[in-house]
């Protein structure tokens, strides 16, 4: 009886380890879905095309941040407005470094019938969007 009990909790005490790693791997915001899979939060860069600075949401009409980027700053964009870029203007990359959320469109009326997606400010790189942006609203935290 011994031999089985201790058997199962060194099975108990492998499994909580395992459990306890892979939640370690996985970060909360991510694992939550606050930041959609296609979206990276670290480690990118767009030197190419020139950097997104503190405090702009920099978009790129074509993926890997390429092509002439546009910038917007919190200072000349209304909060909670649907911001539509020019029309036949969309992006396919992206960068919030607002520091508030940002939601993007891939309508240019910011119609909730068609795609979007909410980011979180400070830092969300996005090179590879799930579709056309045409259009954006940033939040009041």
């Amino acid at each position: 009886m011994r031999l089985r009990l201790r058997t199962s909790t060194t099975t108990a005490t492998a499994l909580f380890t395992g459990l306890a790693t892979l939640a370690a791997a996985l970060t909360l915001p991510t694992a939550l879905g606050t930041v959609p899979a296609h979206a990276a939060t670290t480690g990118r860069t767009a030197a190419a095309s020139g950097p997104c600075a503190a405090g702009q949401l920099c978009l790129w009409p074509r993926a890997d941040f390429a092509g002439k980027r546009r910038t917007f700053e919190l200072s000349d964009t209304d909060i909670e407005s649907c911001i539509a870029l020019p029309k036949g203007v969309s992006a396919a990359s992206f960068a919030n470094r607002m520091g508030r959320p940002v939601t993007t469109y891939q309508s240019a009326e910011c119609a909730e019938t068609a795609e979007y997606n909410t980011y979180p400010g400070g830092g969300t790189w996005v090179p590879r969007s799930p579709y056309q942006v045409r259009a954006f609203k940033v939040w009041e935290r």
